[in-house]
């Protein structure tokens, strides 16, 4: 899937917004990996749901917010943290949207639950990126799995394109 990014109407290419990344990878460390690679542009720091009191907040300028799918959807422990964001950080806090699945090509379906979520609390998406993550759920186990070796290279460099874009998107005005 390619990557959307929604610009900002005036920033400075040369700072970066103080991001902070909040992801959940369980079974092969796919959101992990993509996560550490979109840090490492940003400067941003990581953190489980569990490890990201909403307080921790305050102060950042940028959030990302990434998950594996599971089930069709993203993480329920994810999910039920950003339905719990508290509004008062809404029109500070841009957000991007990041996953990694077996089938990329149906993050539209993906994302939406989390979309939705930080929509109802008025934040603003202002990017989403999707790519393949070693897949072995169900019965794909038997088989050795779906994407085996993603995300790979080609995948993480696509990751670090779109946090240059999201870092240039997020930047407030």
């Amino acid at each position: 899937m390619a990557s959307t990014i929604t610009p900002a109407a005036a920033s400075t290419p040369s700072s970066r917004p103080r991001a902070l990344l909040v992801y959940k990878s369980v079974h092969h460390q796919n959101t992990a990996k993509v996560a550490h690679e979109i840090a490492g542009v940003l400067g941003a720091e990581c953190a489980s749901p569990a490890e990201c009191p909403y307080a921790r907040l305050a102060g950042y300028e940028l959030l990302g917010i990434g998950s594996g799918v599971y089930y069709g959807r993203p993480h329920e422990e994810l999910l039920q943290w950003v339905r719990g964001l508290p509004d008062v950080y809404a029109r500070s806090l841009p957000v991007f949207i990041f996953t990694t699945s077996g089938l990329p090509f149906l993050a539209t379906f993906w994302h939406r639950p989390l979309k939705q979520a930080l929509a109802s609390k008025g934040y603003e998406v202002i990017g989403e990126f999707a790519c393949r993550g070693f897949d072995t759920w169900g019965p794909l186990w038997l088989s050795g799995g779906l994407n085996w070796r993603h995300p790979n290279e080609r995948d993480l460099e696509r990751a670090r394109e779109f946090a240059g874009r999201v870092a240039h998107a997020g930047i407030p005005t």
